[in-house]
């Protein structure tokens, strides 16, 4: 995993491959590309002057950079950003020491239908745009002082082609990789531990090796090393002749006394590859791996090592709010961690394959990731999806995912669709049984899915395939009380759940009566309120959903019941319902599209986490005499009393399955209190506080100093306090930001579903009293001041470090 997320696999690297000038080079191919925003064939030639195009440097996603607007062809469920047609070019030489190697160029991704040009040689083309890709591009190349052009012609013109925001653009990492005559061939190698107890593991590993002379004697040498660098052991092996230039050699080591992978402890070993010839390394590999085994039970659900735990997950999508799609590590663990917090310890990749780096992230923060593939198969969703590629493609494209995928500890399972539409016929059968047979082929120690919106097992063709090894239904909760009835002995995952929807910081009432919006799927606007708005209290979610609390009742309730995923983590870019334009973005993330929790982020960490938690709404500042519904979230106590300007309003207990307590409150300016208690003994106490007129501006970084490499990112809260520095609940003015030193401001942004400003841009209201403000650095050590301004209020100031 040449991508992980720990800056030790460089220096391991090196150390690894110290003996070796012929070993692998890999580089990041990511700076001095130039890139044009319309179509330009001539670009595809190493002589065309592309002199006055822009220089940036990737991961670059062009489709953020633009405006909102519902005439642009993406249509609201993309967001209404601009896409189009984009094209590269990036100019390089290559030493004459690497005439005699094979070199290629690896795409992490790239949305999508793209093309690719060395030297005027044409490569091919690759329609999907989260799929990695290979191209061998040795022949074409020059050596020496000559320079060599490659370009890349990106196509995502035909639209709506998705339903959610995809992003444009070579948005994830490009390596150049440069490897001996003999080498380790890409995805070749899996590590798997078919045998696992505490006192010992069996690691096997399939190794595959291109060498062109298959007389040559080579050897494989592979050595697993701990945590912390010490050897656990090694083992060298003769490659066999096979007469094959490409051969697959299997090797099976012991590792005494196993630390497991898991959720709470990620542990990781590493495994270093080396392809020896007369002593001499050849080729090199790096794996990150985890020992660990699972197991789904039809009557017990799910354990890991043995140990029982319910699945607590989310679905996320893959862009990063306000930066789009364009791949960044830290963003990725910003959300990562933020989940982490919730106590979230599993993640389904809706519905795509991911970045590579963040199953590298989940690897070392200890998630469980359902890997899924495919939104559609040969019938569309979409006028121009994926069906259109579908026939020639999706062979290959599902081999790749599996293939670069599967020596990744955190995952545990594999989605081969999303509420596909050949469940309602018998198309269903066949293709559920080629797609599962091509994952089988590939990796058979992890189970299949398909995430199922048709409950009924007598009308759902692709669960009559018989090709599944779980159960995946999306929603209908109403039948999981039955599974075992309906489904006899059968495995169970909840692959999409709830689509509740909030507005965070809006609250309506009264919060005691659940609301399905649109109620026909048909009238948004209608069933809505007129602000575009959704109430953060628990109690709305889409007509085919359920409030967060309606399902997750159910799920823990029973054991068969293995776990779920939330739609969604986080809200993202499109799908805005229950509402038309202006709306553009999501409202069911737990977390919204800026990074900042909606109230039922804390009944979740009271019910996934063993942390205290005691979480009061809503804010502070209503009408005087106006009844107000107060809940609160918490767990560890036996009751919670809340008091009104120091008056009790009583003692309130969970009771059945409550999930949290309310009082019904006459509104009075002042403090709202709430205390909990377990066995008489004070646990926690919270509070909020009424409100007066904005005072001023504060700024507050998660991070106060940052790597100075031109990626990392501070994320700057901005919060409007009145002259007692209490946050103003309803506050919108627009901030002006100024950045200064060595960094940059990235973008902005403030959680609203409808704000139609851009993200890019040096100014944005904040939305309920809350902004963001994204500080990417330079390549400089130094200071980056951030100044934020509005009128009338006192401006805000921070210094952040950014240092090597």
């Amino acid at each position: 995993m040449r991508y992980h997320y720990f800056l030790l696999i460089t220096l391991l690297i090196c150390a690894a491959a110290a003996d070796a000038q012929n070993a692998r080079k890999t580089e990041s191919f990511n700076t001095g590309w130039k890139f044009f925003l319309g179509d330009e064939p001539r670009a595809q030639n190493s002589t065309f002057d592309d002199a006055q195009w822009r220089s940036l440097q990737l991961p670059h996603d062009w489709s953020i950079e633009g405006r909102f607007d519902q005439k642009n062809q993406t249509t609201q469920a993309e967001g209404g950003l601009p896409a189009g047609i984009g094209w590269y070019r990036k100019s390089f030489t290559l030493p004459l020491s690497a005439r005699n190697k094979n070199i290629f160029i690896d795409f992490d991704g790239v949305y999508h239908n793209s093309e690719v040009w060395v030297n005027g040689h044409y490569l091919g083309k690759r329609p999907n745009g989260y799929i990695s890709f290979r191209y061998a591009i040795t022949p074409y190349l020059n050596f020496g002082r000559k320079k060599n052009v490659i370009a890349v012609r990106v196509d995502n013109s035909d639209q709506p082609n998705s339903r959610w925001y995809t992003g444009s653009g070579i948005y994830r990492n490009v390596w150049l990789v440069t490897t001996a005559k003999t080498y380790l061939t890409n995805w070749g190698t899996f590590v798997t531990t078919p045998n696992v107890n505490n006192k010992a593991a069996e690691v096997a590993l399939e190794i595959g090796v291109h060498q062109p002379s298959p007389k040559n004697k080579l050897s494989l040498q592979t050595t697993i090393y701990n945590a912390e660098g010490k050897v656990v052991v090694s083992q060298t092996s003769p490659v066999k002749n096979t007469g094959d230039t490409s051969i697959v050699v299997h090797q099976t080591l012991a590792v005494s006394k196993p630390k497991l992978w898991s959720v709470t402890r990620p542990y990781l070993y590493k495994v270093v590859i080396k392809v020896l010839q007369n002593g001499k390394v050849l080729d090199d590999q790096l794996i990150y791996t985890g020992i660990r085994y699972f197991n789904f039970d039809a009557d017990k659900g799910f354990t890991l090592n043995g140990e029982p735990m319910k699945i607590k997950g989310v679905c996320l999508h893959h862009d990063q709010g306000a930066l789009g799609t364009a791949v960044n590590v830290r963003a990725m663990e910003r959300q990562l961690q933020i989940l982490k917090a919730m106590g979230c310890n599993a993640i389904r990749t809706s519905h795509n394959p991911p970045a590579p780096e963040f199953l590298d992230l989940c690897d070392s923060m200890g998630f469980l990731v359902m890997g899924e593939a495919f939104d559609m198969w040969r019938k569309k969703k979409s006028k121009y999806d994926y069906h259109q590629d579908w026939d020639k493609w999706h062979v290959k494209d599902l081999q790749d995912q599996v293939l670069r995928d599967r020596n990744h500890p955190s995952i545990f399972a594999w989605s081969i669709g999303n509420e596909i539409r050949e469940q309602f016929d018998s198309t269903g059968i066949n293709i559920s049984r080629e797609l599962v047979g091509i994952v089988k082929q590939l990796d058979k120690t992890r189970p299949v899915t398909s995430a199922l919106s048709e409950a009924d097992p007598k009308k759902n063709f692709i669960y009559q395939s018989g090709a599944l090894d779980l159960v995946g239904l999306n929603y209908h909760q109403e039948v999981y009380a039955n599974f075992q009835k309906n489904y006899p002995g059968q495995k169970f995952i909840g692959t999409e759940n709830m689509s509740a929807l909030a507005t965070r910081g809006h609250y309506d009432m009264p919060s005691d009566s659940i609301r399905r919006w649109p109620k026909d799927g048909k009238t948004p606007l209608k069933d809505g309120n007129p602000d575009f708005t959704v109430s953060a209290y628990d109690n709305v979610s889409a007509y085919w959903g359920s409030t967060h609390e309606e399902t997750w009742k159910i799920i823990k309730k029973y054991d068969f019941l293995s776990g779920l995923f939330v739609w969604t983590g986080f809200d993202y870019i499109g799908e805005p319902t229950p509402y038309l334009w202006p709306a553009r973005s999501s409202y069911f993330g737990i977390v919204d599209l800026a990074g900042f929790p909606k109230d039922v982020y804390y009944m979740y960490q009271s019910e996934w986490t063993t942390k205290p938690v005691l979480h009061l709404l809503p804010h502070w500042n209503w009408s005087a005499g106006q009844t107000i519904d107060v809940w609160a979230y918490y767990n560890n106590a036996d009751e919670v009393e809340a008091y009104l300007n120091g008056k009790s309003l009583g003692i309130r207990k969970k009771t059945g399955d409550d999930l949290h307590v309310m009082w019904r409150v006459k509104y009075e300016p002042g403090t709202l209190k709430a205390v909990s208690r377990k066995n008489g003994k004070v646990i926690m106490s919270t509070q909020v506080v009424t409100a007066g007129e904005p005072y001023r501006i504060q700024l507050k970084a998660d991070r106060s100093h940052i790597k100075a490499d031109g990626k990392d990112l501070s994320y700057v809260t901005v919060t409007i306090l009145d002259k007692n520095h209490v946050p103003v609940p309803d506050a919108g003015q627009l901030i002006k930001f100024k950045v200064g030193g060595q960094g940059i401001l990235k973008a902005v942004d403030n959680g609203s579903q409808t704000d139609l400003d851009p993200f890019v841009s040096n100014q944005h209201r904040v939305f309920n009293g809350l902004g963001l403000a994204i500080i990417q650095s330079n390549n400089k050590s130094g200071k980056i001041s951030i100044t934020a301004a509005a009128e009338g209020l006192q401006p805000g100031q921070l210094i952040i470090e950014s240092d090597r």
